[in-house]
């Protein structure tokens, strides 16, 4: 499959979401470079925090370090990315539908019908097109109800878009617990804003798009399989979300996402940029991918945050480090809209856990 994503994006290097036009930000004082001056350690720390207290709901969590119970969670998670499987087995996947309609859109005839048949036998599919269709970013002025029709609003780009980011979304089981149902939706939403982030920044970069989209959207799948094993050992009355603890369990999910990454067969850069992320390496020090991960990561945490009212990215001092097509950057996420973290009705198909 990574095969077939590599050529869809090479057919079309420009960015699959069109985000609808934004006020630019204020710019800092001073003009930043994105290789000779960076954000510091602590404005990231500040930002990973201020993203974490929100996952979570811990603003005003009592306790610094860790609690036995966060402890315990900790050392189960390490069991599991020691484990023969290292969590992928934990991890839902979507049917086989899309291959097939990655190699369809590969083509060079855009099918329209053929594509809405192949569409329509998935319900998760049928959801997202109908979303996205119906969106601010498409503007249809009637409500569009048909997939058919949705697969022509959409186009061959937009629909590159779609089913490239949901082919790699977790699916949360209705029968989840209380964290994963509460977290996982949020892990999303930033996975996407991040791939979108890395796919401006990566234009006239070194680094293949691809492989910078990519980045953005498996980074958090590690946490994802995290949260499974913290509903598993905790309850509603156990206080989750300490400083000490988000910092291990940040640490932990990226040796799982690169662990599951490396059982999906994902590129080497990806794997290598998921990495860096937590070395604190300087950013002359980081490979292409890691730089723009680094940003994409920073810049979409921004942008969640301001709109949770937790982030005030008028404010010059948030802004410092950033250079001028970052600040762009912050701006076309700002217009883009929030997307609506949809499940399956009760009932309905949910895809096989990996490795059944």
């Amino acid at each position: 499959m990574i095969d077939w994503l590599r050529r869809l994006f090479a057919a079309d290097p420009a960015p699959r979401i069109q985000a609808p036009a934004a006020a630019p930000r204020p710019a800092p004082a001073r003009a930043a470079s994105f290789a000779d001056d960076w954000v510091t350690t602590m404005q990231r720390d500040r930002i990973d925090f201020m993203f974490a207290s929100w996952l979570f709901e811990a603003e005003h969590h009592a306790e610094v370090f860790t609690s036995p119970h966060e402890d315990a969670i900790l050392a189960e998670l390490d069991a599991v990315l020691q484990s023969r499987e290292a969590g992928a087995h934990l991890l839902r996947r979507l049917p086989g539908v899309i291959p097939q309609l990655l190699q369809s859109l590969r083509g060079g005839e855009f099918a329209g019908p053929e594509l809405a048949r192949k569409i329509s036998g998935d319900l998760v599919l049928v959801a997202e097109v109908l979303r996205l269709a119906n969106s601010v970013a498409y503007k249809p002025g009637t409500a569009i109800t048909s997939v058919e029709h949705a697969v022509m609003i959409l186009g061959q780009n937009g629909l590159r878009q779609l089913i490239t980011s949901v082919a790699f979304k977790p699916i949360i089981d209705l029968r989840s617990g209380s964290f994963t149902r509460m977290v996982a939706p949020r892990l999303w939403e930033q996975s996407e804003r991040c791939a979108l982030a890395n796919r401006m920044l990566s234009r006239g970069d070194a680094a293949d798009p691809l492989d910078t989209f990519l980045a953005g959207l498996i980074q958090n799948v590690g946490l994802t399989v995290s949260l499974r094993v913290i509903d598993r050992m905790s309850d509603k009355g156990q206080a989750i979300g300490s400083p000490t603890f988000c910092n291990g369990l940040a640490s932990i999910g990226r040796a799982l996402a690169c662990s599951i990454g490396a059982d999906w067969h994902f590129p080497a850069p990806v794997l290598g940029a998921i990495r860096e992320q937590g070395e604190n390496k300087p950013a002359d020090a980081m490979s292409p991918v890691g730089r723009i991960l680094f940003m994409g990561d920073y810049l979409s945490k921004m942008d969640i945050l301001a709109r949770h009212g937790r982030l005030d990215t008028t404010d010059p001092r948030v802004l410092a480090g950033l250079q001028e097509e970052e600040l762009e950057c912050l701006a076309q996420l700002a217009g883009v809209e929030e997307r609506v973290w949809l499940l399956p009705a009760a009932g309905a198909r949910q895809p096989a856990a990996a490795g059944q």
